[in-house]
């Protein structure tokens, strides 16, 4: 019961969010400040992560290439398809769910307790959508470019850590990543995204708004956005998988 009391407070809180806004301009620069919070300070910590998750995917595909039958090609034909179909959109989403998702939270969370949150309601003010449709916003829309980085990133490493190793000739892994390539395998890991994007986003709000208590209760609402957007990230993850590529 008490999850179905939780999803319905969940649905009520996402028709708040998403009613119109009373003055757009603030919205927007709202949203150009989430972008640089959500988005851009996350860019260090992906790149850091992407290179060398594209260089053990590379050296692990090459160190269990036992068979003479298989050629050099596939250490980047592997490579490509495991970053772009799964480790990029996922793992790194797992990851901001944990930076992103925390953060978020606690913002929101230590604005329920000390009362903020019921100062904007006083004044009129909309808070879940002040507070949580700009997160939204620059979520969804900056979210994919992280990726996109991600994945360039992470098939550098693999690259180098191959090439450097000796394990693979640069013409080798080259046709590799260009083998077999669909630009629907882009599609499917940016519609992904976005998606992940606005479960991380809406979640970590949920448990950010609804804190009840003080600085404690705050860092338990922050580990539960945590563990509930992972989760339900990985749920999304196996429907979209059977949506899209089955």
């Amino acid at each position: 019961m008490s999850y179905i009391t939780s999803i319905g407070k969940y649905v009520g809180m996402m028709r708040e969010v998403f009613s119109k806004p009373e003055r757009f301009k603030v919205y927007y620069t709202r949203t150009i400040a989430e972008i640089n919070s959500i988005g851009i300070n996350s860019a260090g910590i992906v790149a850091i992560l992407s290179v060398f998750m594209g260089a053990v995917i590379a050296l692990q595909t090459a160190s269990n290439m036992d068979s003479p039958l298989l050629p050099k090609y596939t250490i980047g034909y592997i490579t490509r398809s495991s970053t772009i179909l799964e480790f990029s959109p996922t793992i790194i989403s797992l990851i901001l769910a944990g930076k992103v998702g925390s953060n978020i939270a606690s913002e929101i969370g230590t604005m329920k307790v000390t009362e903020q949150i019921d100062a904007l309601e006083i004044m009129g003010v909309n808070s879940l959508s002040f507070l949580v449709l700009p997160k939204i916003i620059a979520a969804v829309f900056f979210f994919p470019f992280l990726i996109i980085f991600s994945m360039g990133l992470s098939i550098l490493g693999g690259y180098y850590s191959v090439t450097s190793a000796g394990l693979a000739s640069h013409e080798e892994f080259v046709f590799g990543l260009r083998a077999f390539f669909k630009s629907s395998d882009i599609v499917y890991a940016l519609v992904k995204t976005c998606v992940f994007a606005f479960i991380i986003v809406s979640v970590s709000s949920y448990f950010g708004y609804y804190t009840k208590g003080g600085a404690l209760d705050v860092g338990t609402s922050s580990t539960q956005a945590v563990v509930w957007s992972s989760i339900v990230i990985l749920m999304a993850n196996f429907v979209l998988t059977q949506l899209i590529l089955m």
